[in-house]
């Protein structure tokens, strides 16, 4: 099975840390983050497709064209536009099944392998008292995607399900057409998660809920990021 793996952004937010190096290459207790990422993979996952961008020379040559038993290819995302463009530089490469995760955020292992045991199309999401500036997903009575809502759109307070960026799909998301990201309308930004919101109307989209998620989008939380290796060690 096949993983892509998102690593093409800087990761401004972060500031000067990335004035030299792609975000997800940042480390944590002396390992990259996208090491993190490869470590807790399910042991299904037999190839990983890196799509990069900012400085992606730096993850190409940190872990080459294989790590442990897992081959490794790399798409270069040419123009950043969105997670929906960047799914479609990998489209001529991928198989009928394959998970797609951010490179640049803490996952736990068991949530990944519960997550790749449904049928495509699902996606993970985790249950937070407060979601501030996260996007949300909505679920049906049985547990199944009604609705994803972006960041930044009008939505019900008492949501509580976050989107992760992790996703089981099939080669049958690129039947439909990208969808814009709301919340920046005048670029060319296209989102993976808006897009499988369109998808909902003629699937069932399974929605499991992950016990675990960090992201990693500020300097501080690095330092998050090292109380939980020092807590659960490298497999999260």
């Amino acid at each position: 099975m096949q993983c892509v793996i998102l690593a093409a952004g800087r990761g401004k937010r972060m500031g000067d840390l990335t004035n030299n190096i792609p975000k997800p290459l940042l480390e944590v207790k002396g390992r990259p983050i996208l090491e993190y990422t490869l470590i807790n993979l399910p042991e299904k996952i037999s190839e990983v497709i890196f799509i990069i961008g900012y400085k992606g020379d730096l993850i190409k040559s940190y872990f080459g064209n294989k790590w442990r038993n897992k081959k490794i290819k790399y798409v270069v995302q040419e123009k950043l536009n969105g997670t929906g463009g960047a799914l479609h530089y990998a489209k001529e490469f991928l198989e009928d099944k394959f998970l797609v995760l951010n490179g640049d955020d803490l996952y736990y292992f068991l949530d990944l392998e519960r997550l790749i045991n449904n049928e495509p199309p699902a996606l993970l999401a985790k249950e937070m008292d407060n979601l501030g500036r996260l996007g949300a997903v909505k679920i049906d009575a049985d547990g199944y995607l009604s609705e994803i809502i972006e960041s930044g759109e009008s939505r019900d307070e008492n949501l509580k399900l976050a989107n992760i960026g992790v996703y089981l799909l099939n080669k049958e998301f690129f039947d439909y057409p990208l969808i814009k990201r709301v919340s920046k309308p005048d670029d060319e930004e296209f989102g993976l998660p808006q897009t499988l919101g369109g998808m909902a109307k003629d699937y069932k989209i399974k929605v499991e809920k992950a016990e675990f998620w960090l992201p990693i989008g500020y300097p501080e939380d690095i330092i998050k990021a090292e109380k939980v290796i020092d807590k659960y060690g490298k497999r999260l």
